[in-house]
């Protein structure tokens, strides 16, 4: 049902990142159907149903924050202070560029659907699982395990802080940028020096 017309599908996306960005995450379906110049069940019938047009939305923007955030941590033989300020910096600006549609996913998607909920979970999920990896295939974090707690970490306190800083913009997003790479620096610092001392 959902996969008959992808063209047009694209389109009724593109319609609900408008009105989403436009009215904020409290927007309703009948709003995005207007704006799509369709009625509400023919929206749905493109999508399933509700969960099927949150799932859609939440794939093309969470993949797409994920893609733009995987070459600044995979730049292997970079330096790892530079690599997390740039890709904070990279996931700082996105969700403050794309706020309703950040908080219309995030809050909004998560709290009406326990579905979408555990959807965005796993994508979240899987870029600490894909951070994880790359700590340990670079030997920065040479412990498997470790690694993968890190990277879970890492991820998890990035995108807490970055909610957090969306509701107050009066901080400096570089001062924020470099708290949080202070302490991923520090925990890989700690740990080599454990490890040093084992």
């Amino acid at each position: 049902m959902s996969g008959r017309d992808p063209d047009r599908r694209r389109a009724l996306l593109d319609a609900a990142d408008r009105v989403i960005m436009h009215q904020g995450p409290g927007v309703s379906m009948a709003a995005i159907a207007a704006e799509a110049g369709i009625t509400k069940p023919v929206l749905y019938r493109h999508f399933g149903d509700k969960h099927g047009l949150y799932q859609a939305l939440a794939d093309r923007h969470v993949r797409t924050v994920i893609a733009q955030l995987r070459p600044g941590f995979a730049a292997t033989g970079a330096d790892l202070r530079g690599r997390a300020r740039a890709a904070i910096g990279v996931y700082l600006d996105l969700i403050s560029a794309n706020l309703n549609l950040y908080r219309f996913l995030f809050h909004r998607a998560g709290a009406e659907d326990s579905r979408i909920r555990s959807h965005m979970t796993s994508l979240v999920r899987s870029l600490g699982e894909e951070l994880g990896g790359v700590l340990a295939a670079e030997r920065v974090v040479p412990d498997p395990t470790r690694a993968q707690v890190l990277g879970h970490a890492f991820v998890g306190m990035v995108q807490t802080t970055g909610d957090w800083w969306l509701d107050h913009q009066e901080v400096d997003r570089d001062q924020v940028v470099e708290s949080l790479v202070d302490v991923i620096a520090g925990a890989l610092t700690s740990w080599n020096a454990g490890a040093g001392h084992a």
